[in-house]
């Protein structure tokens, strides 16, 4: 850019005796003043834009010379008498435009000075270096498409307000191009994820997010009425049930993208809610699905990124080489030199419970209690991509259980920098078990669990009709783009986070 912009009233750095108020007053009287003049720019319905700034930069050997229209938001401007420079930013990045009073008019040139930054405009003219080799477009015409009446933060400052850029994305879009670059890649991810599927014979389908029974989670859900059958519903928590009655159905290989919600806490890791990726493929198990993850988050870093190795924070992730696996025991084994195995029962549990200060409630078992050590002493350590494998089956009320250790079932979690990045399962297809399984969630319901499923007699017939041997997965999407974007947060990856309301 060959200058800042001058401290004129219009500006965004505007004259510091100032208030806001008046900028904003100067800002409103310049649009009355080009309204009454015939030159209401919000009455403009289209530009023809031909390239985006990058394409000008990128291929600028081929551009040299040549006219374009490009659109985008003055982000800097300096007049200087017969010439100026504006900087204009859109979708791609930004790019310099040169305009001369000898090249637009001098009408145009006139009204060109009065723009302001944060105006959207239209620019069309020739491609060329300047002396200091900027590429940069001559402007032949200049259109203003939209008038800004409101102050852009200081652009060498930002929009820092962690609070402002959640509630205000559009702006934190407009002054933080890593926050852009973010949602461009999360918009590259979940299409990379769809490629990958698609490559493997996966369908993707639409299933209700209202239900009568929320299942598929350990979750509360949140719950509405519906006045057309007078009926209270609830918003689907997860995925699970409704894809499986579609594995009974005969549609082998079936996906679903879409939001779930949870009415649970706020943290780094959680909103209430998400986008949930979950699939389910007939005739294979969790090996199945394990082989399957891995070789997806391989292929989506390597097309995203164009590595499989992630930096994030001060780690960097290996995505290319083989996941380790270990089951949930033998990670608690290693992290704190206690093998379940050979705990005889829940009271035993429970006594290491309190010698280890693991808090516990009445209605836990011995593997309730087994995934509570986990959580408090392994997780965290789980750094470089771990399959953790074989739950105790008190906690996974969906799924089958190995056939050598019924007390523990066919399922991996996906831990990546001390984050569950997936869930998955040999799924339960026997409806007599499932029945079983859905009395005791019942149980836990009455004792005050308010993240136990209900029984579900439909899901309950489906499996009747008969499933066959299923794997299923499922992604959290918002995480999976937190490790591929370094985010630490997952509002960072939400265009727009669930907020508290502002009083108003």
């Amino acid at each position: 850019m060959a200058g800042q912009q001058n401290n004129q009233p219009q500006n965004n750095n505007g004259s510091k005796e100032q208030d806001l108020g008046q900028l904003l007053k100067i800002k409103r009287e310049k649009l009355s003043a080009l309204q009454e003049a015939g030159k209401d720019p919000f009455k403009i319905t289209k530009f023809d834009v031909t390239a985006h700034s990058a394409d000008v930069k990128e291929n600028y050997a081929e551009m040299e010379g040549k006219t374009v229209s490009l659109a985008g938001r003055i982000m800097q401007k300096r007049v200087m008498g017969k010439a100026s420079f504006c900087n204009i930013q859109d979708l791609k990045g930004n790019i310099q435009s040169y305009v001369a009073r000898d090249s637009i008019g001098e009408e145009a040139y006139a009204d060109f000075k009065k723009y302001d930054v944060g105006d959207i405009v239209g620019i069309t003219g020739e491609v060329f270096k300047t002396k200091t080799e900027e590429i940069s477009i001559h402007a032949a015409e200049i259109t203003l498409l939209s008038k800004s009446l409101q102050i852009l933060p200081e652009k060498y400052h930002g929009l820092t307000n962690t609070d402002l850029r959640y509630r205000q994305r559009y702006t934190d879009l407009i002054m933080n191009e890593k926050v852009k670059e973010t949602f461009v890649k999360r918009s590259k991810i979940i299409s990379a994820i769809r490629r990958y599927l698609d490559g493997q014979g996966f369908m993707e389908v639409e299933t209700p997010m209202l239900v009568s029974n929320a299942g598929g989670a350990a979750a509360r859900p949140f719950e509405t009425h519906f006045n057309a059958l007078d009926e209270d519903v609830k918003l689907r928590i997860s995925l699970e049930l409704y894809l499986k009655r579609l594995i009974v159905g005969g549609l082998e290989r079936v996906y679903e993208i879409g939001r779930v919600f949870r009415n649970e806490g706020l943290d780094t890791s959680h909103n209430p809610e998400f986008t949930l990726m979950e699939l389910y493929q007939a005739y294979t198990d969790y090996n199945g699905m394990m082989d399957l993850t891995e070789n997806m988050f391989r292929t989506v870093a390597q097309e995203v990124c164009g590595t499989t190795t992630i930096p994030y924070g001060d780690e960097m992730i290996d995505l290319g080489s083989p996941f380790e696996r270990i089951t949930m025991i033998d990670a608690v084994k290693k992290y704190t030199g206690i093998d379940f195995d050979q705990v005889p029962d829940t009271a035993a549990a429970k006594k290491l419970a309190d010698e280890k200060e693991v808090h516990y409630e009445d209605r836990h078992t011995k593997g309730d209690i087994l995934n509570l050590f986990f959580e408090e002493f392994v997780e965290e350590h789980l750094v470089q991509p771990t399959f953790v494998m074989d739950h105790p089956v008190e906690i996974s009320p969906l799924t089958k259980r190995k056939p050598d250790k019924p007390d523990y079932v066919e399922r991996f979690e996906l831990f990546i920098t001390g984050h569950e990045m997936c869930n998955a399962y040999s799924e339960l297809n026997d409806p007599i078990d499932q029945r079983e399984r859905f009395r005791a969630q019942e149980e836990l319901l009455a004792q005050g669990d308010e993240e136990a499923n209900h029984t579900d007699e439909d899901f309950l017939n489906a499996l009747e009709i008969g499933m066959p041997p299923t794997g299923g997965i499922g992604y959290g999407i918002d995480r999976l783009v937190m490790l591929l974007t370094d985010s630490a947060a997952i509002r960072d990856v939400l265009l727009f986070p669930t907020m508290k309301t502002l009083d108003k």
